[in-house]
């Protein structure tokens, strides 16, 4: 059995040559891992703000809960991490502007089922 010598081989730098390369206090996997998370969470309030839109314009109980369901993902989302997670989270200042954003859709949530109750109320006592 011969071996082939020829062929190209794989040259991978040493770690530290690839951590100057970076922003000082990160390392490679961190910096990556940290922007995934930062758009996920981003990703799923935007799916949330884009289903509290839908249930504005057409409020049903199915449109309201999937807002109450997306919203809650988010704000588990934004709970502080466990240790060994810690550089998998939104900045600070982006997880407490997010974390009243969740509020407000709270407080809407809760607007949007009072006017649904009212609205079927006033229907049931007109028929």
């Amino acid at each position: 059995m011969q071996l082939n010598h020829s062929l190209p081989r794989t040259v991978v730098p040493p770690r530290t040559y690839l951590e100057k390369q970076l922003p000082k206090g990160i390392t490679h996997v961190e910096f990556g891992m940290t922007n995934y998370v930062v758009d996920e969470i981003n990703a799923y309030a935007a799916i949330r703000d884009i289903a509290l839109a839908e249930a504005e314009k057409v409020t049903t109980q199915v449109n309201l809960e999937r807002v109450r369901i997306a919203n809650e993902f988010v704000e588990h989302c934004l709970k502080p991490a466990r240790p060994l997670y810690e550089n998998q989270h939104l900045p600070e200042a982006d997880a407490v502007r997010e974390r009243g954003r969740c509020q407000a859709v709270k407080v809407r949530l809760s607007l949007l089922r009072a006017h649904m109750e009212a609205l079927s109320r006033e229907h049931a006592h007109a028929a």
